[in-house]
Parts: C-alpha cells; sequence; structure tokens
C-alpha cells in the first residue's frame, strides 16, 4: 500500500472536492481518499500493484481538473559538458531517478533546471547520478517554493481580473442606471448614449463594456460548462449558467431593439452579467488571501529550518545545502546560528534555544553526549555535533508532516457538510429552474422578472462557505496548536478531544520527573547533613540502583567530594554494608537497621511519616549508631499541580495509574489533587484499567511517555504522548506534547473546544445563509410585498459568506494557552 499527497488545480468549490473524491474512488485499488478544498490537497491510499500515481492524475484530468505531485525546483551549473549529446546524457541520467518530474539542461548556460519530489529524492543523489555520468552538477540556487510562487501569482492574477474588471463594470452601471438614477444623484447620461434619444448606442455600448468582463471571467465559464458536461457542476457551473442568461437575455433584447421595439431599452441585463463576474472575483481574491494566512503555521514552520551547515570534512569547514548533510557528518554550529540537523554534541558547551519547536521559553544548557533539535538556535557557543538524522527523518520534518496531516484530515463534524456540498449544485439548478418557471406561468409574470429570479438564485447559492467551513478552522487550530508545542495528529482527534470527561495520567515520567531526587535529609548524634550526605553518597558511589545514584547526584550537586571505600558488601532486600575512613557503614531499609540490633530512637514516627508523603526513606548508620535518614522521591513536575487544578475548572476528572504501591500512589495524588487512583497496575493492565473507565460511558484521555504507556495510549478516546518519551509512544498517540509540562493538557483541550466552537460557528453560518439567502431569491419577500433581490445583491452576498467563514476561522489565531 502507498499513501501519496497531489496538489489540485481547478477547485473552486465544495462541489469540485466532491466530484475529486467520486472519480478516484471508483479506481480499482484505492482503499481511501481524502480532498480537503482549504488547502487544495488529495490525500489517497492505493496499492502500487493495482494502480500507478499516473492513472489517478489521469482520473483526476477527466474529472475536469489537475492533479501535481509537490514538487521542489532547484537549478544546477553542470561542469565537463563538451556538446549536445552531454546534454542528453545528464537528461537521462537524472530523468531516470525515481521521483524527478522535469528536467531541463541548458548546453548554452551549461544549467540543469530539475523538479523532483523532495520525500524520493535529494540532492545529493541528484549529483551521485550526474557525476556517474561523467560530469560534475554544483547547486547554484537554493529551493525555489514553486507552491508559495505560485499562489502569489495566482493571487495577483485575481487581483488584475478584479481591477480590469471593475473598470468597465462602473460605467457599465452608470449607463445602464444613469438614466433612472440620474435625477437622484444629479448626473444625466449625455444625450448620445440616452436611452431616449439613442437606444442602439444606449445598447451595443452596454454590450462592448460587457465584454471585456466576460474575458476577464472566462474562467467561470470554462470550467463551469466542462464540469456541467460531465455531470459533476459546481460553483462555477452556477456563475457561467447566470451570468450567461444575463448576457444572452441582453443581446435578445438588442435585437428586439434594431427591430424598432425600443422598450426593451429597460430590459437589457448586460449591467447585472458584469457585476456578477466582477463581485465574484472580487470574492475570490479575498478568499485566496485569508486562505493563504490560514496556513501560515505550515510556511512558518518550514521558515525554520536553515538552508546551509557548516561541515568538517579532512579537518576542513565546507559550506554545504542542508539536503547534501549526511549522516555521520561533524557540522560546527557558532553563536547565533540555527542548528542544521538533529544530532549529538560532540565538542563544545552552550545554550540553545528550542522555543520555537517546543514552545520552551527557557535555554536549554547543551553539553557533550547532548542532543540536538535540527532549526534550533545556538546562543553563546561554539560546538561540534554529529549529524544523526537528516532531511524527512527530523524533529522539524516530522513535526511539519505531523502539521500537514492533521490539515489534510477531515473532522466527523464535517460529515453532514460533505454529503449536502455532494448534492448541493444539482439541486440549486432545480429549484433556480423551477422557481422562475413557477413565476412566469403561475405567477404570470414577465420574462425579465423570471429571468431576475433564476439568476439570483443561481448566483446566491454559496457552497464555498459548506466547503470551507471546517478544514480552515481545522488549519487555524492545529497550526496555532503546532506554535505553543502541541501537536494534534488529526481533525478527528481535534474533535474528540473536547468531549474528553476523564483523563488518566501515567505516574512516573508524567506526573513525576521520573527521576529519584534526595528530598529530605534527618541527622541524629551529632552530624551535620553534609557530612551524613557524603558518608551515604561516598557509600552508593558507582550503584546501579536508581535510589544510590539519587544520594550520589544530590551530593555532586552541593559539590561534596566522595570518599574511596575500603569495603563493600550489597545485602540483597536491606541495603549495602561499607567501610570508608576505618567507619563501618549501614545504609538501607528499617529491616537492615533491626536486623543489626541498631536502636531506632525517636526516628521511626519521622520515616513512617516521609512514607506517607511518597518518599521513600533510607536509614543510615555509622559504626553501629544511627546517624540519620535520607529521603529519596520521584519528585511531582512543577506544573503537574496547576495543570490537575485547570482540568477540574473545566469539569474534567482527573486519574492517575502506576505501578507503585498504594501509599505512596496516594501520597503523590494528594499533593496534585488527584480524583481516582489506580495503583499496583502491571504495564500490561494499563488499557484494562483506561477500557473500564469507557465502559461507563465516558470519553477518556490517556497521557505517558513510556513504551508500556503504548496499549494504553491506543485505547484510550485520545493517547497524548508526552513529547521527551518513547517513539513508541508518541507513534500510538493522537495528541504529542513537544514539551514534558503538563499545562499543555488543558491547553490541548482549550484548543479543541475553541476549533470546535469555531467550526459550529462557521457550518452555522454557511447553512443559515443558504437556508435564508435561496428562498429569498426564490421570491419569497417579493410574495408579502417585499423586495425582489436582484442578481448583483446576490453576487455580493455569495461572496462575502464565504470571506466571512474564512475571516471568522482567523479569529483562532488568537488563542492563548492555558496558564
Amino acid at each position: 500500500m502507498d499513501k501519496k499527497v497531489f496538489k489540485l488545480e481547478g477547485m473552486t468549490c465544495a462541489s469540485c472536492a466532491k466530484a475529486i473524491e467520486r472519480a478516484t474512488k471508483k479506481l480499482d485499488g484505492v482503499t481511501e481518499v481524502n480532498v480537503n478544498f482549504a488547502t487544495e490537497k488529495l490525500n489517497i491510499n492505493f496499492d502500487e500493484t493495482k494502480i500507478s500515481s499516473r492513472e489517478i492524475q489521469s482520473a483526476v484530468e477527466k474529472a475536469g481538473y489537475k492533479a501535481t505531485t509537490e514538487a521542489v525546483s532547484k537549478k544546477f551549473t553542470i561542469e565537463g559538458m563538451t556538446c549536445a549529446s552531454c546534454v542528453k546524457a545528464v537528461e537521462r541520467a537524472t530523468k531516470k531517478l525515481d521521483g524527478v518530474t522535469a528536467v531541463n539542461v541548458n548546453f548554452a548556460t551549461e544549467k540543469l533546471n530539475i523538479s523532483y519530489e523532495p520525500t524520493l529524492v535529494n540532492v545529493v543523489n541528484i549529483k551521485n547520478a550526474v557525476e556517474k555520468a561523467g560530469y560534475k552538477a554544483v547547486e547554484v540556487e537554493t529551493t525555489i517554493d514553486a507552491d508559495k510562487a505560485k499562489k502569489e501569482k495566482e493571487i495577483q492574477l485575481l487581483l488584475k481580473k478584479f481591477i480590469v474588471s471593475a473598470v468597465f463594470t462602473i460605467p457599465l452601471l452608470y449607463i445602464a442606471m444613469g438614466h433612472m438614477l440620474g435625477d437622484l444623484i444629479g448626473l444625466n447620461l449625455p444625450g448620445f448614449i440616452d436611452p431616449m434619444i439613442n437606444p442602439r448606442i444606449f445598447a451595443i455600448t452596454q454590450l462592448l463594456l460587457t465584454i471585456p468582463v466576460m474575458i476577464a471571467g472566462y474562467k467561470f465559464f470554462t470550467v463551469g460548462f466542462k464540469t456541467l458536461i460531465k455531470r459533476s457542476p459546481n460553483m462555477d457551473s452556477l456563475i457561467a449558467i447566470g451570468s450567461s442568461a444575463a448576457f444572452l437575455y441582453g443581446l435578445y433584447a438588442i435585437v428586439q431593439i434594431y427591430n424598432g421595439n425600443v422598450e426593451y431599452t429597460g430590459e437589457l441585463y448586460f449591467e447585472a452579467a458584469g457585476v456578477i463576474i466582477t463581485l465574484i472575483l472580487l470574492g475570490k481574491y479575498l478568499e485566496a488571501v485569508t486562505k493563504g494566512k490560514t496556513s501560515e503555521a505550515i510556511k512558518k514552520l518550514m521558515g525554520l529550518a536553515p538552508k546551509t551547515a557548516i561541515i568538517l570534512k579532512d579537518g576542513k569547514e565546507i559550506d554545504l545545502s542542508i539536503e547534501e548533510v549526511e549522516v555521520g557528518d561533524i557540522i560546527i554550529v557558532k553563536p547565533g546560528e540555527k542548528m542544521p540537523v538533529d544530532g549529538e554534541v560532540v565538542e563544545g558547551n552552550t545554550s540553545v534555544d528550542e522555543s520555537m519547536l517546543t514552545g520552551e521559553s527557557i535555554p536549554v544548557e547543551k553539553t557533550s553526549g547532548d542532543n540536538i533539535i535540527g532549526a534550533s538556535i545556538n546562543k553563546n557557543g561554539t560546538i561540534k555535533y554529529r549529524a544523526t538524522k537528516v532531511g524527512k527523518d527530523t524533529a522539524l520534518a516530522q513535526i511539519i508532516k505531523l502539521v500537514e496531516d492533521a490539515q489534510g484530515s477531515k473532522a466527523p463534524i464535517a460529515k453532514l457538510a460533505d454529503i449536502i456540498s455532494g448534492y448541493f449544485v444539482p439541486v440549486v439548478l432545480v429549484i433556480a429552474a423551477v422557481s422562475a418557471l413557477a413565476w412566469y406561468f403561475i405567477g404570470d409574470k414577465s420574462t425579465i422578472f423570471s429571468l431576475t429570479i433564476f439568476i439570483s438564485v443561481l448566483v446566491i447559492a454559496c457552497p464555498c462557505a459548506l466547503g470551507l467551513a471546517t478544514p480552515t478552522a481545522i488549519m487555524v487550530g492545529t497550526g496555532k496548536g503546532a506554535e505553543y508545542g502541541v501537536l494534534i495528529k488529526s481533525g478527528g482527534a481535534l474533535e474528540t478531544t473536547h468531549k474528553i470527561k476523564t483523563i488518566v495520567f501515567d505516574k512516573t515520567g508524567t506526573i513525576t520527573e521520573g527521576k529519584p531526587k534526595v528530598t529530605d535529609i534527618i541527622v541524629n548524634n551529632n552530624i551535620t547533613q553534609n557530612e551524613l550526605l557524603q558518608y551515604a553518597a561516598s557509600a552508593e558511589k558507582g550503584s546501579e540502583h536508581p535510589l544510590g545514584e539519587a544520594i550520589v547526584i544530590g551530593a555532586e550537586d552541593l559539590g561534596l567530594e566522595l570518599i574511596s571505600h575500603e569495603s563493600f558488601k550489597a545485602i540483597p532486600g536491606h541495603g549495602i554494608e561499607v567501610r570508608i575512613n576505618g567507619n563501618d557503614i549501614l545504609l538501607g531499609n528499617r529491616k537492615l537497621i533491626i536486623e543489626n540490633n541498631i536502636d531506632l530512637e525517636n526516628l521511626e514516627d519521622i520515616s513512617d511519616k516521609l512514607a506517607s508523603e511518597g518518599k521513600t526513606p533510607m536509614y543510615v548508620a555509622i559504626n553501629k549508631k544511627l546517624s540519620g535518614i535520607i529521603a529519596v522521591a520521584d519528585v511531582v513536575k512543577e506544573h503537574s499541580k496547576l495543570a490537575v487544578e485547570k482540568l477540574h475548572q473545566m469539569g474534567i476528572q482527573v486519574a492517575m495509574i502506576t505501578g507503585d504501591n498504594k501509599r505512596t500512589a496516594k501520597a503523590i495524588a494528594k499533593q496534585v489533587g488527584i480524583d481516582i487512583v489506580l495503583a499496583e497496575v502491571l504495564p500490561e493492565d494499563k488499557a484494562n484499567e483506561v477500557r473500564k473507565l469507557q465502559e461507563k460511558g465516558e470519553k477518556v484521555a490517556m497521557v505517558g511517555d513510556g513504551i508500556n504507556d503504548a496499549p494504553a495510549l491506543a485505547q484510550a478516546d485520545i493517547g497524548i504522548a508526552i513529547g521527551s518519551g518513547t517513539d513508541v509512544a508518541i507513534e500510538s498517540a493522537d495528541i504529542v506534547l513537544m514539551r514534558s509540562n503538563l499545562m499543555d493538557v488543558p491547553t490541548a483541550i482549550s484548543l479543541s473546544k475553541s476549533t470546535i466552537r469555531n467550526i459550529k460557528e462557521n457550518l452555522f453560518w454557511a447553512f443559515a445563509y443558504n437556508s435564508l439567502g435561496i428562498p429569498i431569491a426564490m421570491g419569497l419577500l417579493y410574495i408579502f410585498d417585499g423586495p425582489l433581490l436582484k442578481p448583483m445583491i446576490a453576487a455580493l452576498a455569495m461572496s462575502f459568506s464565504s470571506v466571512s467563514v474564512l475571516l471568522n476561522a482567523l479569529r483562532l489565531k488568537r488563542f492563548k494557552p492555558a496558564k
């Protein structure tokens, strides 16, 4: 099975998206299809053994649209070419590469222009292919963002078309209406085009002014009639039929005027055709501009990666394109520069700003052995690091893919709008025809009245608003989430999250740091805290036990010097017996002290209190006398309590799941404010515990970070993985938190609620607009002595409806994370 994303061209409304889905779903070997009108992308899963990408593209073309693979363009200088045969050799060598979509070699300029799919082939592959053919390729230009350039060109073209059509429509409207409004606005028509004096010139002038407007909007006609012929009419079909009807009736009126029926000067309908096209072009221009703003998050992420890297080869610093960096290369990064790819520090110390990826504003200290995230910023030291992940494997590339996939996915809430979009245009065509005929035959109205009804119904109907309602909100919502380090994998996950009633947190590494720390030092028998910790740490030096490691780290953090021990003996299940500087040290649990007949003195009550707080008390005895207790605990993360409080404010019940004993679990739960404690749960039973909560009929989310959390993350209605966790946990989750800050959990829920509320507002507006607009255009108000809706007003309303949906979706950009 293969999964591909195609860029789509020619879509103008949600009906187009349905037409493409229908055309591709029919194909043998296609298992899943999703067309996103807002992103203009086709996501398709298919069996490569049954169907090829070319056949999918052909099916889209037959439906009246164009599907292209997402490609980048690059330019290379080719060294070593001596004749035209060399050109052919280079072209042959590069064309063979899988993923190359276009190749052009110019012998005169010695340049290779190549377009390719970056997911299938890279610069290194291209250079190697040219080298094998006997030549050398040197990159001369960085990647051209073909998609961005194309979108900007499209926006500029729409603006030019609108200006051209407006230049002709304004005088057209003045001439058409001037003789009726002259006295009102104090601007009468000149005699030579006055319909009472020169009806023929009056009519021909309007025709001549309308033709350039029709040419400016020619795409509405070519696409509209083409899709109509293919029996999958779209919004363009409605505009094309409406404006064509007005234009053709105008031509009929001109014939009548030339035959002496001058009363037809009042029935010329050219201004309707001109104004409709002008206003729709304005709407399309505004739509394209605002649509571009909804995808800014992806553009920001893509702009984070540096274009070049300095690598160390044979003792020399070489400046390379980022695409040429390979795993194992040693990269040099100076202060203020961006990290080109992911890797591991091999030399130097610095602090790194990772805020653009994690949302964490405080720079992170890095030294030898620490991991580097590509696109993060080196703050103050020069470092050398080894590349471990490059190209599509880097954290940034994975985040971009994840956000793109989410933006291309559909939320279940959009299903109704999708179904309606599939039937919308044919139904509107029928309503328009029936309404016009009913007024003509039953209402006994004139041809011009019936034509007004017909055109108004066609023009006011807006499948665009329906098609944009959900995807635009999802695009802005998921993009905003990525900005704050909350990666939501799909529209479905975004929708389900707002329904969550119970959240289950794994304890270790999620609510707590996952690393035990020294929390309390209780001294007895004339010894200082530092002396007690020094003896205990010296005894535990080299220990692999997590509690022992915590004591050693605690001493090192205070700068205490560790003393070598003369003898060491581990006592399983009890602790250790060590000799240091001639002193016999016992370090371990209560059993160890009692079995050595050492008096617990007054420390037993303190020990019990520490244990009740979820801490592990470790007794230290020197020369058979109890010297004190060192308590070690897996401490609660800084924001855990605040996150739980925020979830409670949202009306969400919070549970904690752990393999720890009930006493420790309850102590942690009490600190944080947990409602349900699920203690002594084996890793393999975590998913069952989640299932039990689901059986109560509630939507349950699971938050975890380890491999053993993966089944529970998959079982939950929403799995939330901590970004610092394992790849397996992240793979199983629906939402990934780039930081280990649990405040991002209420942020994710709050974002989901805001996005779904925005989608509902958009859908309400889209349905309400069409539900009210179409009956008014049919003449509903006129029946009750109200006004008749003019096609020009209908066109303005239609343009406003889709733009208003986009502007409402952009309000999500104001979203702020939970605090």
